[in-house]
């Protein structure tokens, strides 16, 4: 199953997010990342938090969508903020969509322990959910039921 993480940048949430999910990931589970206007480069304070967590980072990079045209994902997981008032990037296809909203621990403000709390804890978040998601009974799950559960996870 391949699941496509997208934002709006695709430099910190959606990267945050491809990395714990192949973490975690059994054999099968395969996630990407995307942005609707990507911006080319991915965050060195993502990096960093990778790293200090013990997160591969070989071969994260900003891209577009269109980058999986030819591969498209089973799932689309759109991780910017409505609460923020961020526009979620729309994916067209056939894929099941959902939303797991993240704040942008890159719009913190303060001194690096600030923010590096805040992109831990949102790496936090996403390790609850990416649990969550690998911990569901996928052979019992029809499309239907698989969008709820994806819709439950997103409270987590």
């Amino acid at each position: 199953m391949r699941v496509l993480f997208m934002c709006t940048a695709n430099s910190c949430r959606s990267i945050l997010s491809e990395a714990m999910f192949n973490h975690l990931a059994p054999q099968g589970f395969e996630a990407v990342s995307a942005g609707s206007f990507p911006k080319g480069q991915v965050l060195p304070r993502t990096l960093t938090t990778l790293h200090e967590a013990a997160i591969a980072t070989d071969g994260l990079s900003s891209k577009g969508n269109d980058t999986f045209e030819s591969n498209p994902p089973d799932i689309v997981i759109t991780v910017c903020d409505k609460a923020a008032g961020e526009a979620c990037p729309v994916y067209f296809g056939p894929a099941l969509k959902a939303h797991w909203g993240l704040e942008d621990p890159s719009d913190v403000k303060g001194d690096e322990a600030v923010v590096g709390a805040a992109f831990h804890a949102t790496l936090a978040r996403i390790e609850t959910r990416c649990r969550a998601f690998f911990a569901l009974p996928f052979a019992q799950l029809d499309r239907a039921a698989l969008k709820r559960e994806l819709d439950r996870i997103s409270d987590l």
